[in-house]
């Protein structure tokens, strides 16, 4: 068993144009303040982080990590969310993603993906020039719109879906290893993989690429009505990251999983606030433990209620009550007596 790391929060959700949240060095002034030990940085947003000078520089790499250590903090990991989303967008789906891409890739489809396999590359760079061996990313989707179909899906798309997957994603996971950095996936309805099945036929596809594992996020699958704990059960050797992110699942007359297109203060599933949601985080952080997760306990905040400064505030110490001092001895030592194997056969009745 091993002793969880922690806590530390996801800037994504609280950078912004304003101070504290406009730079690097100012936030993490203000989440040390709060009581955290890391920060995981979003590779998209400039204010955080030049991804490119990353992945060629050493130097600018140990500047980075010079400002966060001011502040008494490490960084965790890197995110490619957002680009990772873009290596597979199904058409139907260009326009919305085209918000995720540079100016100069929009309505070009074949040059977003191109630049969206480079960002996703150069986080893998950049995590090695960091000292990091993790980093995080979505897989995109090429069947999501495929999910719940009508009409039902022709025999071999779903194979056809999870090859082409692959096929984009084995070179970048090739350059992770080179780079000796795990690309691990957040399991995340929207993205191809969603799910245990849909993870298995990636791994399938991928020839259990070493590289391809898991960032474990349990609001989605109290979303999805999944078995969180049991998944932990299932995967837990591939999973080498955490997002500690709380939800709620209040199903109605009205609404269920798929939600009625309503805004998400009135769906059934919603993500909430550390602590306000349904999530057994004490039966997380006690299976991750004894399997021996090691990493990082993220917070990523999402609440369709609470602020995200309350969030953040509350999230540090609510993470580091669940963090559990793994033992190094068992609790009835105190009553054993000295290993004989002599003893051990009386006892059996061994002569």
């Amino acid at each position: 068993m091993k002793t969880i790391k922690g806590p530390a929060i996801f800037l994504a959700q609280f950078m912004g144009d304003e101070a504290p949240f406009n730079s690097l060095d100012s936030i993490c002034a203000w989440v040390a303040s709060l009581g955290y030990k890391g920060v995981q940085i979003p590779t998209w947003d400039p204010r955080c982080i030049d991804l490119e000078k990353a992945a060629t520089s050493k130097v600018y790499c140990d500047e980075l990590k010079g400002i966060v250590e001011g502040h008494g903090l490490e960084i965790t990991e890197l995110s490619t969310h957002l680009q990772g989303q873009l290596v597979a967008v199904h058409p139907a789906y260009d326009t919305m993603f085209d918000a995720f891409a540079p100016e100069e890739c929009k309505g070009n489809p074949k040059a977003r993906q191109e630049w969206a396999v480079q960002q996703v590359k150069w986080a893998a760079s950049a995590s090695q020039n960091l000292g990091i061996d993790v980093s995080v990313t979505f897989s995109g989707s090429l069947l999501w719109h495929t999910v719940y179909p009508w009409p039902q899906r022709p025999a071999g798309l779903v194979n056809t879906g999870f090859t082409e997957l692959a096929k984009r994603w084995t070179p970048i996971l090739n350059h992770y290893d080179e780079c000796g950095v795990d690309c691990c996936y957040e399991i995340h309805p929207g993205e191809d993989l969603h799910d245990g099945h849909t993870w298995e036929m990636f791994l399938e596809h991928t020839k259990n690429h070493k590289r391809a594992n898991l960032l474990y996020d349990p609001s989605h699958f109290v979303l999805q009505q999944l078995d969180y704990l049991q998944f932990i059960d299932f995967y837990h050797e591939r999973i080498k990251m955490f997002h500690v992110k709380d939800a709620e699942f209040n199903p109605s007359g009205k609404s269920g999983v798929y939600g009625g297109y309503q805004d998400w203060v009135n769906r059934a599933g919603r993500f909430r606030s550390l602590g306000d949601g349904q999530t057994d985080f004490g039966a997380i952080f006690s299976k991750l433990s004894q399997y021996g997760y090691d990493g990082w306990a993220v917070l990523e905040w999402e609440c369709c209620i609470k602020s995200p400064e309350q969030g953040a505030a509350e999230g540090a110490p609510f993470i580091d009550a669940h963090i559990i001092q793994v033992t190094e001895k068992a609790f009835d030592d105190f009553a054993g007596a000295a290993p004989s194997e002599e003893v051990n056969k009386k006892i059996l009745g061994i002569s």
